[in-house]
């Protein structure tokens, strides 16, 4: 007996069988490490799909929240008031470019008033941040001021302001 288990080939089999053992034990060990990939794959796939979700729904409740201020918006300039800050507002931008790049001339001023037209229009469709929003934090005028009506400043130069003697004479 002791002559079959030294064997060449019992030496050769008992090789083997160690060498099995030791793939078997590598395949387990892989297999496990593979099941265990799969759940990590598998749990990170759910928590991108739950957060793709999740952001498609803020998107979606952005856009209708964007789109019903919007909506608000136009409603509140529709009013009177609105109507006139609103032209007001275009003026106003319209001035202060004319006066940095060319006063006094008609074409220009139509080009300006145009362009600080499209300029409110765009923020009123969120196209860009709201400048009067910036210029009450910064500084700048919001609308220039309204100069009080004062008939001397309106005549061409040489002529003079001729006072009313009918109001006068009553105080």
């Amino acid at each position: 007996m002791k002559e079959a288990l030294t064997h060449p080939f019992a030496w050769g089999f008992y090789t083997g069988c160690v060498l099995l053992l030791i793939a078997l034990y590598h395949h387990l060990k892989l297999k496990l490490e593979h099941g265990r990939y799969r759940s990590m794959l598998s749990d990170k796939m759910e928590i991108e799909a739950s957060t793709i979700s999740r952001l498609k729904k803020e998107t979606e409740s952005i856009r209708q929240e964007n789109e019903n201020l919007r909506i608000k918006i136009q409603s509140l300039n529709e009013q009177p008031d609105s109507k006139l800050s609103r032209e007001l507002e275009i003026y106003a931008r319209a001035e202060k470019k004319m006066m940095v790049g060319a006063p006094g001339f008609a074409g220009p001023w139509e080009q300006a008033k145009q362009a600080s037209y499209q300029e409110v229009v765009d923020e009123e469709n969120g196209n860009s941040a709201p400048r009067r929003f910036f210029q009450r934090f910064f500084g700048g005028t919001i609308h220039p001021a309204i100069p009080s009506h004062d008939p001397s400043k309106s005549l061409p130069a040489g002529d003079t302001v001729k006072p009313d003697s009918s109001n006068n004479s009553s105080a």
